[in-house]
């Protein structure tokens, strides 16, 4: 080939390219497609550690369609978002949430779980610079059950003072001493009172004032028990003590002023030897006049009580619980003492 034909194949060809290069300049570009531009867009923002996505109230239901998906999925990539959701406000969200629920189950556990004993106690101690702080010191559980004073064995323990005067007992304690059974009892005794009943504490009774077998039966029947002492329900001087009383055994009279007036209290069927009074002698109300019996016309040991005014009998329940656990003041018992001299005589006022 000669020097001239080469010459016009070179030029041939670059008309050709030059007619090429025109031809795909003519032409306008395709847009890139919407997954380039997805691309595109991850992997800016991976390169900003951003991910563009946030949380959704209901979830999207998945399309049944490959298309859609892409375009939702396109759609999602490419929208810019409203709410700028920074990795401060997800850990902020978090924290908030797990606070709210440690504070609920805080007080759930506080309401249902009773308080428990410290386990520890704090003590005051001094730190390098001269300060005071308090410091958690575990409580040792052997002295944490310690609940009193252990003195050591020199120490001696002071000698009680006894109180003059005073006096402990119960009512329980004195008829359980002095053998008064209590059993049925149906009155209460103030044994402080300046007017008593005939025993220190209640008991029960075995028949009351009023006819009985066609004879009146002048006083009601105290049943104490055999030996249960008996006692003055008042002031007064006694009339008669005597063992051989008849029908009424070893009984005694005694004189009293009571409401200005000469009362008489009568004690019957008590026993043999047991009389602590005489005839003359000023006794004084809880005073001990002999011990229960069954002497004289009597089926069991009790005490026949009688109450008389001008030496007749009336029904000793009604008076007794008018007057029984009276107590005087200062000018009622002065004035009574008067009355017991001028009306009962000398014996009253010794």
């Amino acid at each position: 080939m000669t020097r001239r034909e080469r010459r016009m194949r070179e030029q041939e060809s670059a008309a050709v390219t030059n007619e090429s290069a025109a031809t795909t300049a003519s032409v306008p570009r395709a847009p890139k497609s919407a997954t380039a531009a997805a691309d595109d867009f991850a992997a800016a923002a991976a390169a900003l550690n951003f991910t563009g996505e946030r949380a959704k109230a209901h979830a999207e239901p998945e399309s049944e369609t490959p298309h859609a998906s892409s375009r939702q999925e396109a759609r999602r990539v490419s929208t810019p978002q409203r709410t700028l959701n920074t990795p401060f406000r997800k850990f902020a969200a978090a924290t908030g949430s797990i606070a709210a629920v440690g504070a609920i189950a805080l007080l759930a556990v506080g309401v249902s779980l009773p308080l428990a004993a410290p386990s520890a106690v704090p003590a005051v101690v001094a730190d390098a610079a001269g300060g005071v702080a308090k410091t958690p010191v575990a409580a040792d559980p052997a002295e944490a059950e310690l609940q009193g004073y252990v003195a050591g064995d020199d120490i001696e323990t002071a000698p009680l003072e006894r109180v003059e005067g005073y006096e402990a007992s119960t009512f329980s304690d004195i008829a359980a001493v002095s053998g008064i059974s209590t059993s049925g009892a149906f009155f209460d005794n103030d044994p402080t009172a300046d007017i008593q009943w005939p025993f220190a504490v209640g008991t029960s009774m075995s028949s009351p004032f009023g006819y009985r077998w066609g004879r009146l039966h002048e006083g009601v029947d105290f049943t104490p028990g055999d030996g249960a002492p008996i006692q003055a329900i008042a002031d007064g001087v006694v009339r008669t003590a005597s063992e051989a009383g008849g029908a009424y055994g070893v009984n005694v009279y005694i004189d009293h002023v009571i409401d200005g007036e000469l009362v008489t209290s009568h004690y019957a069927h008590m026993q043999y030897g047991s009389l602590e009074v005489v005839s003359g002698q000023r006794v004084e109300v809880g005073d001990t006049l002999g011990k229960t019996g069954n002497t004289g016309r009597s089926y069991g040991s009790h005490l026949h009580f009688e109450i008389r005014y001008n030496d007749t009998a009336i029904d000793p329940l009604p008076w007794l619980r008018e007057h029984a656990n009276r107590h005087y003041s200062d000018d009622e018992k002065a004035a009574v003492a008067g009355l017991e001299t001028d009306m009962l005589g000398q014996g009253a006022a010794e």
